[in-house]
């Protein structure tokens, strides 16, 4: 099951962070703006709904002029907040702006899902990258989040590589809600435009061989142009080398792996084949014995490879 955020506590994290950072006339203006959006969304005046919006598009725009775009400067208590409010929330690469949209909104009146919805979606529809970013960073934090799920594999098609990382990397979202053909399109994509696998939060739980079937075809085609994949390919396919319908194909790519002479193409195969429980995965193994050494030496698994060699 799906986490679901607890949006008054997020929010009021997200309001003491801007305290800390923002300058108390800018805080000022925000309070102004969300205590009016806060009477419009009350109101039953037949012009309410215009003004909502009027609001909403205006402020969310002008954010980065009274937050500006520095930095959010978190602590490990504010980080561990941050998940006990969204498990798997993770804002430690957010700006500041990013952070007063975000507030702006969850402040948003959510009885209504689909009121709530067009809402947003309109907002969607108009914004430029940088609140495009902030609105997907947002997705795990929304009332009725199963309502963006279609928006969010929509969004997966950007030729913006920093609107993709927004939907796929250190976000909870897509891990909870993508069903499996959205969730391999993603990954798929993240290793074409090289984003880094291992800040894909659900990346293990998800694997899945008809994933494990497409990343192999890639990797073939890549190496018929003569180019490397990144060997965190190897993290997704080494568990599936039981299986019987690409067990052949899957120890080729993995043996061509342990054949490069790339060190961290080397470990990654390696890495795989320690965590299979296939003997043939085994014995391939133990035909690269300084490999197989080193792994075993320093107990590279793929959170320590990452670290060492994704991350570096």
């Amino acid at each position: 099951m799906a986490s679901v955020a607890d949006i008054s506590q997020v929010k009021a994290l997200l309001y003491s962070w801007l305290k800390q950072q923002v300058a108390s006339e800018q805080l000022a203006w925000l309070n102004s703006k969300l205590e009016q959006i806060a009477k419009a969304s009350l109101s039953t005046d037949a012009n309410s709904a215009k003004t909502l919006e009027r609001l909403l598009f205006t402020t969310f725009s002008a954010m980065p002029r009274y937050t500006t775009k520095e930095d959010l400067k978190l602590t490990d208590a504010d980080l561990q907040a941050a998940t006990a409010a969204r498990s798997g929330w993770l804002p430690s690469g957010w700006s500041l702006d990013q952070v007063g949209r975000t507030l702006l909104l969850l402040s948003l009146p959510a009885e209504d899902g689909k009121r709530y919805y067009a809402l947003i979606k309109k907002l969607f529809g108009a914004a430029d990258v940088s609140e495009q970013i902030a609105l997907y960073q947002s997705l795990p934090l929304f009332a009725h989040p199963q309502l963006f799920v279609a928006r969010a594999a929509e969004g997966l098609r950007t030729s913006m590589d920093a609107v993709f990382n927004a939907i796929a990397l250190n976000n909870p979202f897509p891990g909870d809600y993508f069903e499996t053909l959205a969730w391999n399109q993603m990954v798929l994509k993240a290793v074409f435009v090289g984003s880094p696998l291992y800040l894909i939060q659900q990346l293990d739980q998800r694997a899945n061989p008809e994933l494990a079937r497409m990343l192999s075809d890639y990797a073939h085609e890549r190496w018929a142009a003569k180019r490397q994949v990144t060997p965190e390919l190897w993290r997704l396919i080494g568990p599936f080398l039981n299986d019987p319908a690409l067990n052949n194909q899957l120890l080729a790519d993995i043996q061509q792996a342990l054949n490069t002479s790339d060190k961290s193409q080397q470990l990654a195969a390696a890495i795989a084949c320690v965590q299979s429980s296939v003997p043939s995965a085994q014995h391939l193994l133990s035909q690269h014995p300084t490999v197989q050494t080193e792994v075993a030496t320093h107990q590279l698994n793929w959170a320590k490879f990452s670290q060492q060699y994704i991350a570096a």
